[in-house]
């Protein structure tokens, strides 16, 4: 496949996160259930999924399910879930064999018994992994996600185990889901809109931010391709000069 984008180390982006947006808009275009446009939006990601690990980026962060998706209709949030459960019955022995680490952002003690047992198992093998970090925001809010390190943060103070005075921007991100994971260096968002949608507020300070008009099942590796080359046009000055 012919690329533009420059392969060196020191521009690739270490860190993508991506709103996977646009689904149900691919389906009523083609007059299908929203169903039809989540499956179509698996493949996407699979897609994309294969092309990071071909480019070798570090971290890919997924916005899969938020805190807010829940009121949804029954009949989509029921296959929604049920999405969840084929996906890592049908991909996790592929994922493992490509050496993918897979974190899951998020509650998953608030999903379903049967949703929660598969993505805890699927951390769990992957555990070791040392390719490709896959993280996938699933029943994941960023606002939720700041309260909790606030909590975890204020529980050891008041045990005596750190300082609050002591509390930094250090010891708060070593508090959040993505503590072992690179700074997010190129937020995609797909379908065009141009919000955060309570996605990584505290990660994403200094990511470069790409809306891609481009809706999600639609997404492959030529869209990825051309979203990083924005990327590496971009002059990052983490707010020097």
């Amino acid at each position: 496949m012919q690329s533009n984008i420059h392969s060196s180390d020191t521009i690739l982006p270490r860190h993508i996160a991506i709103i996977m947006d646009g689904n149900g808009r691919w389906a009523k275009k083609r007059l299908l259930p929203r169903a039809a446009g989540h499956r179509a939006g698996v493949e996407a990601l699979r897609g994309t999924i294969t092309r990071c690990d071909e480019l070798g980026i570090e971290a890919l962060t997924v916005y899969a399910f938020s805190t807010e998706n829940w009121s949804r209709s029954r009949e989509e949030v029921g296959a929604l879930m049920g999405l969840l459960l084929e996906y890592f019955s049908r991909e996790i022995d592929e994922l493992h064999r490509k050496n993918v680490r897979i974190l899951i952002l998020g509650d998953v003690d608030g999903l379903p018994e049967k949703q929660c047992a598969a993505v805890k198992a699927a951390m769990e093998r992957t555990k070791d992994n040392t390719g490709l970090k896959l993280n996938i925001a699933l029943n994941y809010g960023a606002r939720a996600e700041i309260a909790r390190a606030a909590r975890l943060l204020a529980t050891r103070a008041a045990a005596g185990e750190i300082d609050p005075d002591a509390i930094d921007e250090k010891m708060f991100a070593s508090s959040l889901y993505t503590a072992d994971l690179p700074e997010v260096d190129l937020l995609i968002r797909t379908s065009g809109e141009e919000r955060l949608s309570n996605f990584l507020l505290y990660q994403l300070a200094y990511a470069e931010f790409v809306f891609d008009p481009i809706l999600w099942p639609d997404f492959d590796a030529e869209a990825l391709d051309r979203d990083i080359a924005i990327f590496q046009k971009r002059q990052r000055r983490f707010g020097g000069r």
